[in-house]
């Protein structure tokens, strides 16, 4: 008897709702693996959602991190699960940064350094962020809630995890389910955005050839922009300056060696370590609620206007500069590398399949990187 009323199904009656939540995790698994919404990710953080949820697995204990206090006695005197230890990483901002260094080595910052006009259509593209801040704190969220949501809209997935845990833990599951899923879906989500902002001649526009880049400028740029953000935004230093790092390794030609590493093998075990904590904080009560339907809507929002903010910027620099620029790649400032960038490459080729806009929209595109990395430092610097 003891035996049976220790088994989980003895104890989904303390707590029916796990099976909803084991249910959404088996859905966005599906999606991991047969749509191929984002998988790396997806996949590992929908599996800890299933984790967290078993009744009487004890993988996850919500109450260690409560009220943004880790528990350490709890933790030293091993009464922890295994995902406590491991979400341990993303608590303090480890998991993130890491990541950073690999899309640094991975990101090449050639097309941003040609075309320096570029970074605007970047920062451009974070409107979405604060304006759907702003939303959300009329809608009642707190600041760290709201700006933890409005991050959403860089479309970058660990800077929003970074935000949502230093700022506002208790939304991490439903923000990290929905900052990936939106990172998916930006090929569906776009398009039409970016053809009711433009008109078919703009979208027509044809840009000249980028210049080339010298090796110098793409050793000098890391090291300059870790210096001028991390002096005006220390709080964005952590996510700039590993971004930057990574790329120095890959530019520089000296650590070929490293450079491979932090791509690959350390990119893929923090993927999944940092998968597998940010699913397990998707337990039933922090999730099937009406919060997190909003956040998903505001997510979406957040999205939406990031992509519009783009291609206006890029509409409004037309009326001033002698060579037009492609509104289509303003839509590219956001974060999403480089499917944004690809994006704006499938809609212009629609409309004259002689039009190469790829590497013109990699300039905005991976200065959203830094745009959003640059949002979350002023976010943290007004409510961390």
């Amino acid at each position: 008897m003891n035996f049976l009323q220790n088994t989980g199904f003895a104890l989904i009656g303390q707590n029916p709702l796990c099976l909803v939540m084991i249910l959404v995790s088996c859905v966005l698994l599906y999606l991991a693996i047969v749509k191929r919404f984002e998988p790396l990710l997806l996949l590992p953080i929908a599996f800890g959602m299933l984790l967290t949820n078993l009744p009487g697995a004890g993988m996850y204990h919500a109450e260690y991190f409560a009220n943004g206090v880790i528990d350490w006695a709890a933790l030293g005197t091993g009464h922890g699960g295994l995902i406590d230890y491991l979400y341990l990483g993303v608590k303090l901002g480890i998991y993130p940064c890491l990541i950073f260094v690999g899309v640094g080595a991975m990101t090449d910052f050639g097309p941003l350094i040609a075309n320096p006009k570029s970074l605007l259509l970047g920062a451009a593209a974070q409107v979405g962020i604060f304006l759907t801040f702003i939303g959300a704190n009329l809608l009642g969220f707190t600041g760290p809630q709201s700006a933890s949501i409005g991050i959403i809209g860089g479309a970058d997935g660990p800077t929003a995890i970074y935000t949502t845990a230093a700022l506002a833990p208790e939304l991490l599951g439903p923000i990290a389910v929905a900052a990936y899923s939106y990172m998916a879906l930006v090929p569906v989500i776009q398009p039409p955005i970016m053809k009711l902002l433009t008109s078919k001649e703009e979208r027509r526009i044809k840009m000249k050839q980028l210049r080339p880049v010298s090796k110098t400028e793409k050793i000098l740029f890391p090291i300059i922009v870790t210096i001028f953000v991390s002096l005006m935004l220390p709080s964005a230093a952590p996510l700039v300056g590993c971004l930057m790092l990574g790329n120095l390794m890959r530019e520089s030609g000296a650590v070929d060696r490293l450079s491979k590493t932090v791509q690959n093998e350390l990119m893929n075990i923090v993927t999944i370590f940092l998968g597998i904590s940010v699913g397990a904080t998707a337990t039933a009560a922090n999730f099937l609620n009406l919060q997190t339907l909003e956040i998903l809507v505001m997510g979406v929002c957040a999205f939406a206007l990031g992509t519009a903010g783009g291609v206006l910027l890029a509409k409004l620099m037309n009326v001033f500069a002698k060579e037009k620029v492609n509104p289509l790649i303003g839509s590219a400032g956001v974060s999403a590398v480089p499917m944004a960038a690809r994006v704006s490459q499938v809609v212009g080729q629609k409309e004259d399949p002689s039009n190469f806009l790829l590497m013109h929209a990699m300039g905005p595109n991976v200065a959203g990187v830094i745009g959003s990395a640059v949002a979350a430092g002023v976010l943290l610097s007004l409510f961390g």
